[in-house]
């Protein structure tokens, strides 16, 4: 019998079963019941995890709620300069105001004079880029007379709309360019905090890599009173077993796990959603293969899952790193700590009891710059560093074993 494979391992899929996110849901929902929005979202923490599809979960949680929701990845090029990201926002937000007529008793629309009766115009983009390009003034003044106007429309509706969640995601893509005097992230901030401070209830959530917090905190330093933040830790084992089991219970699947077939997946997957995906599927096909050839399962074939893993997953970043970073990355797969954090002290500290040539604090100091840069490593707010990517020290340390 043909059975599809459930899992779905990739770049923000659904899975089948949504484990172990309960909490980061009801506080979302919290956040919903605010009446004047004093704090806003990030959701933030390793590639993997699970950010995306959070996110995409928040959607129907506040539409059920009756808010609109705005929102989409934020890539490089909206963060290239103010009318950029003001473009960005306005595209966005007609997308959920284009379906709202409005009558002409709303003066404040400017949308031409009154004529004898209810004349209706609808907030879609022309719209909303109308009154954007009527008013006078800095990018910041053209955004907020637009917020100004969608929320004195929406709010007086026969059914009013409690309010819009703003929800982006990558957005540790955004940068402030002060050598060109575009501050896109700054304005990003400026705006949402202004237009809340007016009661107008547009909630702001961002969704990004570990960095996002600093360049916000950079940014504005108010950032830090704006914003509630979630940083997505990995599953336990209830909620690990929880995400391998749903999707297979199901009337007549032909894949049954067994415990130690469980615990296997369990012990690589180290509790991130997707590395869970990745191997279920892998295991899926094998289980169905074998037992289509011998009326049994057959055991979790791991090296040549690890192996693919490392093709598909590790192998693009690893090939980008020069060989003394190489050397580096090594050095913190060793310690005891290289999946939580590690310091500078660490690392040079190491380097001198595993042979070679060893690391002074400088150069450290400097590799580390380039490995953030890169993506490879993040550095929290206490100073000290973490790999960016899941699981990435024992892929480093499979690599030297192999002597890649």
């Amino acid at each position: 019998m043909s059975f599809p494979n459930p899992f779905t391992p990739g770049a923000g899929h659904p899975p089948p079963y949504l484990a172990g996110r309960e909490d980061e849901k009801h506080e979302f929902a919290r956040l919903l019941e605010q009446e004047t929005i004093l704090d806003n979202l990030v959701l933030t923490g390793l590639r993997g995890i699970g950010k995306t599809v959070l996110l995409d979960q928040f959607r129907p949680l506040a539409m059920t709620r009756h808010w609109l929701w705005v929102g989409s990845d934020l890539s490089e090029s909206s963060s290239v300069d103010e009318e950029r990201l003001a473009t960005r926002l306005l595209t966005d937000l007609a997308v959920a105001t284009s379906g709202i007529e409005v009558t002409s008793g709303h003066s404040t629309i400017g949308f031409g004079r009154a004529s004898a009766g209810p004349r209706y115009e609808s907030l879609d983009y022309d719209s909303l880029r109308g009154i954007y390009n009527q008013t006078p003034g800095l990018v910041s003044d053209k955004l907020k007379r637009v917020f100004e106007v969608v929320w004195d429309v929406i709010s007086t509706l026969d059914a009013p709309i409690p309010g819009i969640v703003f929800a982006y995601d990558e957005v540790q893509n955004m940068s402030d360019h002060p050598e060109r005097q575009q501050f896109p992230l700054a304005l990003l901030l400026d705006i949402f905090q202004s237009i809340q401070r007016r009661g107008i209830r547009f909630l702001l959530v961002l969704a990004g890599l570990p960095t996002l917090f600093s360049k916000l905190v950079d940014a504005r330093t108010f950032a830090e009173r704006m914003f509630r933040v979630v940083f997505l830790k990995r599953l336990d084992e209830h909620h690990s077993r929880e995400a391998i089991l749903r999707p297979i219970a199901v009337k007549q699947c032909p894949v049954q796990i067994d415990d130690q077939s469980l615990r296997a997946i369990i012990g690589n997957a180290g509790g991130y959603p997707y590395f869970i995906q990745f191997i279920c599927r892998e295991v899926y096909d094998a289980f169905l293969s074998n037992f289509q050839r011998t009326q049994r399962y057959g055991s979790v074939p791991l090296a040549e899952i690890t192996r693919k893993l490392d093709a598909d997953f590790f192998a693009g970043r690893w090939n980008r790193v020069t060989d003394r970073q190489r050397d580096l990355l090594y050095i913190i797969a060793a310690l005891e700590s290289s999946e939580d954090e590690f310091t500078v002290a660490e690392i040079v500290e190491r380097s001198r009891t595993l042979g070679g040539k060893p690391f002074s604090s400088s150069h450290v100091n400097q590799m580390l710059g380039a490995l953030v840069s890169s993506g490879l490593v993040y550095k929290n707010r206490h100073g000290r560093y973490s790999f960016a990517v899941p699981l990435f020290g024992s892929f480093v340390l499979r690599q030297m074993s192999a002597g890649a």
